[in-house]
């Protein structure tokens, strides 16, 4: 289901169903207030015809039943709002006797508000109904507090028809209200999903062209810096990441054919050379085994760091212990010191004396160590030096390895930890050493970081936490 058609059954059905809800109460409020408002206005009538009445027989002393009669009727004959009330008088079987009009009307004629008078504690009583014309009207019966001879009752009926007309137009004003609030919010709700749904269109149709392989597509910027846009921005970002490292990957591909290819074709031309000599003592005989032994060396690396590589893909497994960082760092240095006095590179490494406790994998760590210091070697010249220090502090210990190579230049420096990528200064390798660092040594909650001048050298921290052991409790 699309999202116009969630919102549609969703947001909107709530919409209109508040607005008719709002709708009813304001109909049936306005109905009953305008009703109460006609029942208190007959209901103050009485209350003045009564008040009169009582200052009309106070006046008479001694007034007589007929006297009091005499006195209603006149109030009958003398009511002033004739146009908007019809002042009745009833007997004691709710029949009309006098009428405000002169004449007695019987489609005005109902013993249902009398019925109810004599049921009441108050003596009121009161009903609506539809005259023989179809007028609806409102009649109030109220029985007189003492005897009148045949009068038994006062009713006062009124026509509802101007107030049934004034709620017919407050009822056509609020539907015409409650239209344009749901109508707008229609249209700025479509509006609204419109702003959402055509952006996440192209969304989904870009992201499919980057699935496909199209990494050059872009989606435009959006107008608003909302979610959308900066969803849109990620996607690009994304996009443009994708076609990064496909790049890196592709030469990545290139520069290990490249460097797969140098070594077999160096041992091909050999293996061709020495299989016509005869003697094994000739000069180019034992030549070409050593170079045959050294490129076969150079291979067997590359497939292990590219094997080293596949597994970190899956996840770096580690098997930490407790470890002497200075005994790992002191056999690192003893194992590549044949390499850098072959190259002629100086190491000034000074032994701390104290144990540096931490908790790695020993053999992890070695290859992180060797793979720096292999680099470190491959960017030096013959006759520099390799400075390599390790400092303690109190949560972290430091590893340091300071060359005075080439360096590395800025626009290098901030990639030089992704998979796959090679500098403008790059020798020959793979491209993923550093990123094998950095992967193994953020799996042991540790840090590396590079710093680097061109043309002045290269400086690799390596920052590992301080292991402490837990102290065993004393013995009772």
């Amino acid at each position: 289901m699309s999202i116009t058609k969630r919102w549609l059954r969703g947001g909107l059905l709530l919409t209109v169903m508040a607005v008719a809800a709002v709708e009813i109460f304001f109909l049936y409020s306005t109905r009953v207030s305008m009703y109460n408002g006609v029942r208190q206005s007959i209901r103050g009538r009485f209350s003045t015809i009564n008040a009169q009445l009582e200052i009309t027989i106070s006046a008479t002393d001694g007034a007589t039943v007929n006297a009091r009669s005499l006195a209603l009727r006149r109030m009958v004959e003398q009511f002033d709002a004739k146009e908007a009330y019809e002042f009745m008088l009833l007997d004691s079987q709710g029949r009309i006797i006098s009428s405000s009009s002169g004449q007695i009307e019987t489609d005005l004629f109902s013993n249902e508000d009398f019925a109810l008078a004599l049921e009441s504690v108050d003596g009121t009583g009161e009903s609506i109904y539809r005259t023989a014309r179809g007028e609806r009207v409102l009649s109030v019966t109220m029985l007189v507090p003492y005897p009148v001879g045949e009068i038994a009752a006062m009713r006062m009926v009124t026509s509802l028809t101007l107030v049934d007309q004034a709620i017919d137009q407050y009822a056509m004003t609020s539907l015409l209200v409650a239209s344009v609030v749901v109508g707008a919010s229609l249209l700025s709700g479509l509006y609204f999903i419109r702003s959402i749904v055509q952006p996440l269109a192209r969304v989904e149709a870009t992201a499919t062209q980057i699935a496909r392989g199209d990494l050059e597509v872009r989606l435009p910027p959006g107008p608003y810096e909302d979610e959308v846009g900066r969803l849109c921005r990620t996607i690009n970002q994304m996009a443009e990441d994708l076609g990064k490292t496909e790049r890196m990957k592709n030469d990545f591909i290139s520069s290990v054919s490249h460097e797969l290819r140098t070594p077999l074709t160096s041992i091909k031309g050999w293996i061709e050379t020495i299989s016509a000599i005869r003697d094994p003592e000739d000069e180019n005989y034992r030549k070409g085994i050593a170079i045959i032994g050294q490129e076969a060396d150079r291979l067997y690396n590359m497939v292990e760091e590219l094997l080293n590589f596949s597994r970190l893909q899956n996840g770096v497994q580690l098997a930490c212990e407790s470890l002497d960082l200075v005994a790992e760092v002191t056999d690192v240095a003893l194992f590549v010191q044949p390499r850098m006095n072959q190259e002629g590179i100086n190491l000034d490494y000074q032994e701390p004396e104290l144990m540096v406790p931490v908790w790695a994998d020993p053999n992890r760590l070695r290859q992180v160590l060797v793979n720096v210091l292999d680099n470190a070697i491959k960017y030096s010249k013959p006759g520099s030096t390799i400075h390599l220090e390790l400092l303690s502090e109190v949560d972290n210990v430091y590893i340091c390895i300071r060359d005075e190579g080439r360096g590395i230049a800025p626009d290098d420096l901030e990639n030089v930890k992704l998979k796959f990528f090679k500098g403008k200064n790059a020798e020959r390798g793979s491209g993923i050493g550093l990123a094998v660092v950095e992967e193994i040594v953020t799996a042991m909650n540790g840090e590396v970081e590079i710093t680097s001048q061109l043309g002045e050298g290269t400086t690799v921290t390596i920052r590992l936490p301080h292991y402490s052991q837990p102290q065993e409790a004393p013995e009772e």
